[in-house]
């Protein structure tokens, strides 16, 4: 049967990957941009669906997306938190307005969509919500470390979760990718990105495919009894 997914993020990147993914399937996909309503307007042509180009890290913003999702479509069966973004430096440099940036679009996105995801979810006892996270979550990150702060909180709020909706029906992951062929890695010179990959003892970068490849199991049948995890998707880097 087919189902409606949300994706936050999911104009371009990992987003869209796992997009495709789920639309091949036959399920109802909606996407969501930031800031770029042509990229998304490309996206929403090539998968025949809706996207909303709103600021998921704002809770008004969010809110209102959901009203329209839930008016239009019905309810939420599967919400994936892909909005993020990154912030390259140290620490000592970044200003709070930086860092607050950083903090909302990486933890605020996912906290938001969550709750407004909720009720329908809860009501129904039946749900699967997977968060795309960073192995710097898990391991901290130098001149990365507000956004390694904000993905580790992402860790925890998965296991607190999963643990708080088990008893709906409802499961909650989190996916800590690695260094992922993207737009955001896309900043790294052929150096960087040569010195990065000999720490990868797969000794590549991983593709969005390959995350979209582990969201469709972690939301399918397949993974019913499996919650409350935060899988590393690194190519053996940790």
């Amino acid at each position: 049967m087919p189902k409606l997914i949300f994706i936050t993020g999911s104009s371009r990147g990992i987003g869209l990957a796992i997009a495709r993914e789920f639309a091949q399937q036959g399920n109802k996909v909606i996407l969501n941009g930031y800031t770029d309503q042509v990229q998304l307007d490309v996206a929403k042509k090539e998968l025949s669906t809706d996207g909303f180009l709103a600021d998921m890290s704002d809770y008004s913003q969010a809110q209102a997306v959901f009203n329209e999702i839930q008016t239009n479509y019905g309810s939420i069966d599967v919400l994936i938190n892909n909005a993020g973004m990154a912030h390259f430096g140290l620490f000592s440099d970044m200003h709070p307005d930086e860092w607050e940036r950083v903090l909302h679009h990486n933890l605020y996105s996912t906290l938001n969509a969550t709750h407004l995801a909720l009720p329908d979810m809860v009501h129904a006892k039946r749900g699967a919500i997977i968060n795309i996270s960073s192995v710097w979550g898990n391991t901290g990150a130098s001149c990365e470390a507000v956004y390694a702060a904000a993905k580790g909180a992402v860790h925890a709020f998965t296991r607190s979760m999963a643990q708080e909706l088990g008893p709906s029906n409802i499961r909650v992951n989190a996916i800590a990718c690695g260094a992922i062929e993207t737009r955001m890695n896309a900043r790294l010179s052929p150096e960087e990105k040569e010195f990065f990959t000999e720490k990868i003892p797969l000794m590549r970068f991983g593709k969005p495919v390959e995350v979209a490849k582990m969201v469709i199991f972690l939301a399918s049948d397949e993974a019913s009894y499996l919650t409350g995890q935060v899988i590393s998707l690194d190519g053996g880097l940790q």
